[in-house]
């Protein structure tokens, strides 16, 4: 309700009259114009480390990731070994998010880089920034690469009830083959060898290898996904 008021003259000097509307209203108007109190939104934004229990979560993966990496085999033909650290980046991949998944695996890198044992055994290479450039380079600077890939399209196309194991498979299936690919290429470019060569080297011999391990991290993810389903 706006309250009225008596405009009351005033005299000058002289005894003339002095208008005083104008002044009055422009005191009205900024006696009664009110700003209203600014309210600022804090919008969080989800990162790796950004709780103490991401942080243990990267922690925990990475160990895992090292204990599947020394479950290794040499091979006697190739430089590169056997090892169950593929199968620990997919498996990551389809249960952490994109972002936590590429911590982990970053994370995992960074411990190998500082010298932990972290990486499979190799006697040529035991450890350090030199195993991580040296001929399986390329394998594991693809993990944090391959794992949130996987999780993206593994989130991406929402598998139904039912279609859990084939949309796994095949995320996993793709990570796979940017870890083989990359595998290849960084051998390729360190021993210069033909294209034939580097896919025996570097691919055909892990393909029976990692299409079980594709095979077993999508049964495990498929398998968590399916129970909580069923307690949702």
């Amino acid at each position: 309700m706006t309250p009225q008021m008596t405009l009351i003259p005033n005299l000058n000097s002289k005894g003339n009259s002095v208008n005083l509307q104008p002044s009055l209203a422009a005191s009205l108007e900024t006696r009664e114009t009110f700003s209203a109190p600014s309210t600022t939104v804090a919008v969080p934004i989800a990162r790796p480390f950004a709780t103490p229990r991401n942080g243990c979560i990267v922690i925990a993966g990475s160990v895992f990731v090292a204990l599947c990496a020394h479950a290794s085999i040499p091979l006697y033909f190739t430089p590169v070994p056997l090892s169950l650290a593929p199968f620990a980046a997919m498996l990551l991949g389809l249960l952490f998010s994109p972002r936590l998944a590429a911590a982990t695996l970053g994370v995992y890198l960074v411990e190998g880089a500082m010298g932990l044992p972290v990486f499979a055994f190799s006697p040529l290479f035991p450890g350090g920034l030199a195993h991580l450039l040296g001929p399986t380079g390329g394998y594991l600077l693809a993990y944090p690469l391959a794992a949130p890939l996987i999780s993206f399209l593994w989130r991406r196309m929402r598998p139904s009830h039912g279609r859990e194991f084939r949309t796994a498979v095949f995320s996993a299936a793709a990570g796979s083959l940017v870890i083989l690919a990359s595998g290849a290429l960084w051998l390729a470019a360190l021993t210069h060898a033909s294209a034939q060569s580097i896919l025996n080297l570097a691919v055909v011999p892990f393909l029976p290898g990692d299409a079980l391990k594709v095979i077993a991290a999508a049964a495990i993810a498929a398998g968590l996904q399916r129970f909580r389903h069923q307690n949702n």
